[in-house]
């Protein structure tokens, strides 16, 4: 009977379709505030991201909802909720694993040899947009092990992950995740960095705290002035991100990561994002690899 009775409640509070205007009112914030394109193709993928925050909040229509959440109190409270639902976050572990070959066979011994990073000092890395965190922790997980096997004194790094939603990032925080997620991972390092649940009808795995401690994780919008490094960085990974964003804003974010390299760093971006016509100062040096010359 209560089952009955819930089911008869989420009938009745099934709001109406999103208007082309509420479209346009939630589209244009994205994409001022965040640099994301929504195109009206993405109306109904957007209505349906939206549909169980109106039932939250009790509320009819879209209209409704886009009055309360651009309001005072909605941008207070309302505003991380509808960021964390219109955002994309697809990633998997060791995803277009060629990078991660290049990155410990050319890249990291280049920069040890020519800047002492990762020996001298610190190597530091960005993963941009790092979603629920599979990109930062095989990073982790491939740098460690390059540590163990390849020098004979310790190898210094760390890894910052960033992304704008805050949902995906207490995901990745906890470096919890499914036995189905991690079947890309090598059995070696599963081995080495996972650790089972007790419980194992649970199915999970959680990454050992070496692993965990290795990553910094923390909220940021790349529409920002100001991303807050007060370090340069050595290797940025901003992969299957900036397909999101128009061709002004791909170039903007493209010199603003080259302002915070160090000369001599390394750009990983997604296989399909290229920066050909963008008029960034970048050299080409691999598949979806470029670097800022010294």
């Amino acid at each position: 009977m209560e089952k009955t009775m819930e089911d008869a409640i989420n009938r009745n509070m099934q709001p109406a379709e999103m208007s082309q205007e509420d479209f346009r009112r939630i589209s244009e914030f994205v994409q001022k505030e965040l640099g994301i394109m929504m195109p009206p193709a993405k109306r109904i993928m957007v209505q349906s991201r939206l549909q169980k925050r109106l039932r939250a909040l009790r509320m009819s229509s879209y209209k409704q909802y886009c009055e309360y959440v651009f309001s005072p109190r909605g941008i207070e409270g309302e505003l991380v909720h509808m960021i964390d639902l219109v955002t994309t976050n697809k990633t998997d572990f060791f995803r277009e694993p060629a990078h991660f070959e290049y990155l410990i066979s050319t890249a990291v011994p280049e920069l040890a040899r020519l800047t002492g990073a990762g020996a001298g000092k610190q190597l530091m890395i960005w993963s941009a947009g790092c979603s629920t965190g599979e990109e930062p922790y095989t990073l982790a997980m491939v740098l460690q092990d390059y540590a163990e096997k390849s020098l004979p004194r310790k190898f210094a790094y760390t890894i910052l992950a960033t992304d704008i939603s805050t949902k995906v990032l207490n995901i990745a925080q906890k470096g919890i995740y499914s036995v189905d997620r991690i079947t890309p991972v090598p059995m070696e390092f599963r081995k080495k960095f996972l650790l089972r649940s007790r419980d194992r009808e649970k199915g999970l795995v959680m990454f050992n705290r070496e692993i965990r401690e290795i990553i910094r994780f923390r909220r940021l919008n790349f529409m920002d002035e100001d991303f807050g490094f007060r370090e340069p960085l050595d290797i940025i990974f901003c992969r299957n991100v900036i397909i999101y964003f128009d061709r002004n804003t791909q170039k903007k974010l493209f010199n603003q990561f080259y302002r915070h390299m160090t000369p001599g760093g390394y750009l990983f971006t997604g296989h399909s994002e290229t920066l050909n016509g963008l008029d960034v100062p970048f050299t080409r040096v691999g598949t979806a690899v470029y670097r800022k010359p010294l």
